[in-house]
């Protein structure tokens, strides 16, 4: 029973990094959507599975290195912070991705799988590198 009640008094914790993490990837959709010249949520309401899997790819590839940020921080502060570094590298992978292909937006709106399983994969690539790089 005592290790239950010593688990559930770092519940208010658990709360705190969940709900920071929650507004985090909220702020890093809107700003990620902003971003990018396609429209991720219509193409993915009109079942265009390219477009899915860039914007999978990208929020996991945030996801990962902000789950990194609270394994790793010493506070929530730390924790938005970091947060924000995992947001800038994702705009900065998906402006690189441009660069041998200028018009991945366009072909990710026509459906073609291959631009946007490559944005997907790079997005992913560089939110595990990301993490790692968040350690102590």
């Amino acid at each position: 029973m005592e290790i239950v009640v010593n688990s559930l008094n770092e519940l208010p914790w658990f709360l705190a990094h969940m709900a920071t993490a929650i507004a985090l990837t909220l702020f890093y959709v809107v700003i990620y959507m902003w971003v990018t010249p396609h429209a991720e949520i219509k193409l993915i309401r009109e079942n265009n599975m390219a477009a899915s899997l860039a914007f999978a790819g990208s929020l996991v590839g945030f996801c990962l290195p902000l789950a990194s940020a609270i394994t790793n921080s010493i506070s929530l502060v730390d924790v938005a912070v970091w947060g924000v570094v995992a947001l800038l590298v994702q705009i900065v992978i998906f402006y690189l991705v441009r660069l041998p292909i200028p018009k991945i937006s366009e072909r990710i709106e026509k459906g073609e799988m291959a631009s946007g399983l490559w944005l997907g994969s790079a997005s992913l690539a560089g939110g595990l590198l990301n993490a790692a790089s968040m350690t102590n």
